[in-house]
């Protein structure tokens, strides 16, 4: 209720004019804490995890879809992985792998590596759903004009299953901007430190704007990366005109 909003954050009565006063604050915006320059932070980890994941997860995935190898192993430990407490694999990370790292990267190298396992699932699941979806017909084809092996599946295969490789693509980077806040409790910078920053001094507003700009910052990313995917991907494999 109003009345039990913490005294002082935000205009009293309500605490969304707490978010608001914090996100209208040009102090917010401003300096190497504000918010422009988490956001940058933000950016930067999640496409370096996810690129880290992408490079693993998807040549693994079309190896899969295109062999039939390791199928019944891959699709229980995507499943395996989906299920993963964030918090928990973190701190397991830091115990193993912190000890074993110089003290300027002890703690990026560990949340960096969970993020990884958290963004590979979608990926790897994207690119062996995509292949395993061709059309046999359209595989022998290829093979009838004297395509083999290597040439059916980057030929023919990646490109048919491009749609489910770009879809795993969003649903990874939606995954890791939102989890990327957990780095923040390592010392890791991004979006999270607002929630972590925020809760330390009981300053709800930064708090809540910390969310606000996660979610924003997901969605605008979804957004471009769907413009994307209508440029890149064939009208006649993604369905749209």
């Amino acid at each position: 209720s109003p009345q039990r909003w913490p005294r002082g954050v935000g205009r009293p009565g309500h605490p969304v004019n707490a978010i608001l006063a914090w996100l209208s604050a040009g102090t917010s915006w401003a300096g190497p804490d504000g918010i422009w320059a988490r956001v940058g932070e933000h950016l930067v980890l999640s496409t370096l995890t996810v690129a880290i994941a992408a490079a693993i997860a998807i040549p693994l995935g079309l190896w899969v879809g295109h062999t039939g190898h390791a199928r019944f192993l891959v699709v229980n430990a995507v499943n395996g992985f989906r299920a993963l407490p964030t918090l928990g694999l973190l701190d397991a990370a830091i115990l193993i792998v912190s000890p074993h790292l110089p003290g300027s990267i002890a703690f990026q190298v560990p949340a960096i590596l969970v993020l990884v396992v958290l963004a590979a699932p979608p990926l790897l699941a994207g690119a062996y759903a995509g292949v395993d979806a061709v059309d046999a017909a359209t595989r022998d084809a290829a093979q009838g004009m004297g395509m083999r092996g290597a040439q059916v599946l980057w030929r023919v295969e990646v490109p048919c299953a491009m749609p489910l490789i770009w879809a795993g693509l969003r649903s990874a980077f939606l995954q890791v901007v939102a989890t990327a806040t957990v780095a923040a409790t390592v010392g890791i910078g991004g979006l999270g430190r607002f929630l972590i920053d925020g809760l330390a001094v009981a300053d709800y507003g930064q708090m809540g704007g910390g969310a606000v700009l996660v979610a924003a910052l997901a969605i605008s990313l979804d957004v471009v990366l769907s413009v994307l995917g209508r440029r890149l991907i064939s009208p006649g494999l993604s369905g749209h005109r």
